[in-house]
């Protein structure tokens, strides 16, 4: 394979993978939107929430919302944004939202985002 037929493959899978991400956001975003609807309808209270640098330190953020995780690593604003809680930094990142959160990670740290957003609802993250 050329250097020019090496290339187009590499921005061809490129593309597919990013159209890929575009489409799991939007479906976890849908998700995200029907969780808030209901957890407001259910008189679930929000919480404040705080963020974490990689050292393990937390810091006070300005957000309010709900844990998707026990280690209060990822949740949901009020406002309907995903938040990736643990940083370098320890300042919150809203992210686009992913179908399964940890993915990639060690065995047992992944959780599909709809069972994430149920746990939640139900009041079972601390």
């Amino acid at each position: 394979m050329d250097d020019d037929a090496r290339r187009h493959s590499v921005r061809v899978r490129a593309e597919l993978l990013a159209a890929t991400q575009q489409r799991e956001s939007r479906q976890a975003q849908a998700m995200i939107d029907a969780f808030v609807a209901q957890a407001v309808a259910a008189g679930l209270p929000c919480v404040p929430l705080q963020a974490h640098k990689l050292s393990g330190r937390r810091r006070r953020t300005d957000l309010c919302g709900w844990y998707l995780r026990n280690d209060h690593s990822a949740a949901v604003g009020d406002d309907g944004r995903y938040y990736r809680l643990t940083t370098p930094d320890g300042r919150p990142q809203a992210d686009p939202p992913p179908l399964v959160l940890g993915r990639g990670g060690k065995d047992g740290e992944s959780i599909d985002l709809a069972d994430a957003l149920k746990r939640a609802l139900a009041g079972e993250i601390p």
